[in-house]
């Protein structure tokens, strides 16, 4: 059991590790924060945090930096999230707000989020199994082509031109979207291979041709859905932070080209009592990874979480700041999808 001051002692030691990246010793502590005891005090709290493996020194007579346990403990003991300010919830509403469609939405995401934190965003595409279709618009073109657009309950919006045999009657094409959004209207993604199975068979010898065609690419726009994807935004964020990885950045890299790891690592993050999902070091399960911190928290869409997004960066990174970064933009991101 650490003692009350002993965690003082480390909080201030953390702090002060994340703004300066120096080693801290007891002198620093003293001018920098109100801790009233005196330095023999401070060096005997120091030594006990050394001892339970929470700091260390990096050099001999040199102060002490966090270990991956001290920053563990460190946000474990968190009391209360720093907030964002009022023009930072501001900008993020602002800019987010403006996204066309959900492609831009996540893209517009990823990079608020990498400029929230300066560290690399990732946001996670709504899954197939939980989207479902807002409705289906079929539109003429003339000359023998036909506009599909799909519409998902996540806001996504994805359309096809078709080149078919022949222009179409207006009054099939009327029937056609009809059918199309009473059966499927409000059904899952994962709904729609079951529901268009034979459809072709209720409409005339003569028009079935041009009703496969469509139910095909329909089809086809419902598997575009299907590939699980991470949009990424920051990178050059770690570049710039090379220092603090210890010589691990090119590691790092690499494992986030792996868009199936970075896709695991956000499945596996699981919300704790701070509203995100946080893995520091050798938690992440990485091989080559220890100067790593990881967090994310789930969007949702209609009271049910779809995705995720998060954060990746060095261990020295302002948790508190950070965690409400995230949780921010994990609601507005919600409210996006929503609307």
């Amino acid at each position: 059991m650490i003692p009350d001051r002993s965690l003082e002692v480390l909080r201030a030691i953390v702090q002060d590790f994340i703004t300066s990246n120096q080693p801290v010793g007891s002198r620093a502590l003293l001018d920098r924060h109100p801790l009233g005891v005196s330095a023999a005090t401070i060096r005997n709290d120091m030594a006990l945090l050394e001892d339970e493996e929470l700091i260390i020194a990096p050099h001999t007579s040199a102060g002490r930096v966090p270990t991956e346990k001290g920053y563990r403990l460190f946000v474990d003991q968190l009391g209360e999230v720093k907030p964002l300010t009022n023009p930072e919830r501001s900008a993020i509403e602002v800019f987010m707000a403006a996204g066309l469609d959900l492609d831009d939405i996540v893209q517009r995401t990823a990079r608020t989020l990498a400029q929230l934190t300066n560290t690399l965003a990732m946001v996670q595409y709504p899954s197939l199994g939980q989207a479902s279709i807002r409705h289906i618009e079929l539109l003429p073109l003339g000359n023998s082509r036909v506009l599909m657009m799909l519409i998902t309950d996540s806001g996504r919006i994805q359309q096809q031109q078709l080149e078919v045999e022949i222009d179409p009657e207006d009054s099939l094409i009327q029937d056609l979207r009809g059918r199309l959004n009473g059966l499927l209207s409000n059904s899952q993604l994962t709904q729609v291979s079951d529901v268009l199975k034979d459809l072709e068979s209720q409409f005339s010898p003569e028009d079935r041709n041009f009703i496969l065609q469509v139910t095909s690419s329909l089809q086809g726009l419902v598997d575009a859905n299907r590939q699980e994807k991470v949009v990424v935004a920051g990178a050059a964020n770690l570049i710039k932070r090379d220092a603090d990885f210890s010589g691990e950045l090119s590691t790092v890299l690499e494992a986030i080209e792996e868009q199936v790891v970075l896709l695991r690592l956000l499945d596996e993050l699981e919300v704790d009592q701070h509203g995100v999902g946080l893995k520091i070091g050798s938690e992440i399960g990485l091989a080559g990874i220890s100067h790593t911190a990881m967090m994310a928290s789930g969007y949702q869409n209609r009271g049910t979480e779809v995705a995720k997004l998060g954060i990746l960066g060095p261990t020295r990174m302002d948790y508190s700041s950070n965690i409400a970064s995230v949780r921010a933009v994990a609601r507005y991101l919600t409210k996006l999808t929503e609307r």
